[in-house]
């Protein structure tokens, strides 16, 4: 899932693995936010950090996947060229890519970290949205946007969007 900080990226992850969960499959959410607090706390937020961050996390899901764990990732990926690494990595067969497309103007009114308000007032930088660009992605199978959509009818779209090509 790729879309701006606050898009419902982590709520929806963590809710669908949920609902997998309920249905027997085996599922481990990859958050951004937790990987940077553990195997991605050595790097920052410049270009050439979050292509590593997104390396990292592609690499975590290629094993996982290969024991047939559905992972479900949970990073802004704010670049096209971010995305298709990812999918390199990961394998076309086992990636697919949903853009949580809710507009900016929502992320940043919900910003539950604060991190909307730091960014404009200069305490961070490179941060999506604000000092830092995010593309839309070129290859997503979906957008949802979760000030349209409830959170509950944006996992069961997933969910029947999923569930079968997992159950094969």
């Amino acid at each position: 899932m790729t879309g701006y900080s606050g898009s419902g990226k982590t709520t929806l992850a963590y809710e669908l693995e949920k609902r997998l969960h309920e249905e027997g499959i085996l599922t481990k959410v990859l958050d951004g936010d937790i990987l940077r607090m553990g195997i991605s706390q050595d790097l920052g937020f410049s270009m050439e950090d979050r292509m590593e961050n997104v390396r990292r996390a592609a690499e975590m899901a290629k094993q996982l996947t290969s024991c047939g764990v559905v992972v479900i990732c949970s990073l802004i990926t704010p670049t096209n060229e971010m995305r298709r690494r990812a999918e390199n990595i990961i394998g076309e067969q086992h990636f697919i890519l949903y853009h949580i497309a809710t507009p900016l103007n929502v992320c940043e009114k919900r910003d539950v970290k604060g991190h909307y308000a730091k960014a404009l007032a200069g305490e961070i930088q490179e941060f999506t949205g604000v000092s830092a660009p995010f593309e839309e992605p070129s290859n997503a199978l979906y957008s949802i946007d979760t000030s349209e959509i409830s959170i509950n009818e944006s996992v069961e779209m997933l969910f029947d969007d999923v569930f079968p090509l997992i159950t094969i």
